[in-house]
């Protein structure tokens, strides 16, 4: 099916807007210290309405879908470029790693969490899990300038960690190299892999964990230890609180 790009991310748009308050959207754009234009729809309004949108458009192709996304992302206000990224979501079984060049200019122009780690963690992340390939273009993220770019890498570990095909190999080569790093989202993000493999993996969280105590921040390590068994955590805080 043909769709018309522009006039679909009107609709979107015009379904969006009058759902926003102007006191959500002030308090958003406080919250996430961004320069866009914030309409105030929360996000479960923004899925309900894409999904509408996207349902309205069977058959919808990997190219519609990725020039639908980039319609909606070409101004400059939250709530579009929110939807955007759920587009990209709700259609991620059609993309393929060529596209990871269109989700990383959409990284580096995000600025924010809120459309980072959506993109990272559940679409590119997607992505290379049902199609390897990829990861030479994930791989380069790693060693980025952009700390959002880096936080994407590891981020994008996320899928295969949850489906129950772990890259432990991939993971320790990007968080060993970033743990030194001073940056919170860096930190934060190295925490969260280490959490959600604890669920399934607590040994090899444990053992990863025990063995860079002395250089990890305590933002990652709270993650870490967080879905452990409770002696375990007891036991690297303890060994912790010793090396300091």
């Amino acid at each position: 099916m043909t769709v018309h790009q522009a006039e679909a991310a009107q609709e979107v748009a015009a379904a969006l807007r009058p759902l926003g308050t102007p006191e959500r959207a002030a308090q958003e754009k406080r919250y996430l210290k961004s320069d866009l234009e914030f309409w105030g729809v929360s996000v479960p309004d923004i899925r309900r309405v894409v999904t509408a949108a996207v349902r309205r458009h069977p058959g919808l192709s990997r190219d519609e879908a990725v020039a639908l996304a980039l319609e909606l992302w070409r101004q400059p206000v939250h709530e579009r470029r929110t939807a955007a990224v759920e587009v990209l979501r709700l259609q991620a079984a059609l993309l393929e790693p060529a596209d990871l060049a269109t989700i990383e200019t959409l990284i580096r122009a995000s600025g924010t969490w809120a459309l980072v780690d959506p993109l990272a963690g559940d679409i590119a992340g997607r992505i290379v899990l049902r199609n390897p390939a990829g990861w030479r273009h994930v791989d380069r993220w790693a060693d980025d300038a952009d700390f959002w770019v880096r936080r994407s890498a590891l981020l994008s570990l996320l899928p295969g960690i949850r489906a129950g095909q772990p890259d432990r190999e991939r993971f320790d080569r990007y968080a060993t190299a970033m743990l030194g790093e001073k940056e919170f989202f860096i930190r934060k993000a190295i925490g969260w892999v280490l959490r959600d493999l604890s669920r399934k993996d607590p040994e090899y969280v444990i053992a990863w964990t025990e063995r860079h105590l002395a250089v990890m921040s305590g933002v990652t390590f709270r993650e870490a230890v967080r879905r452990l068994p409770a002696p375990e955590a007891a036991r690297l805080t303890s060994l912790r609180t010793g090396a300091a």
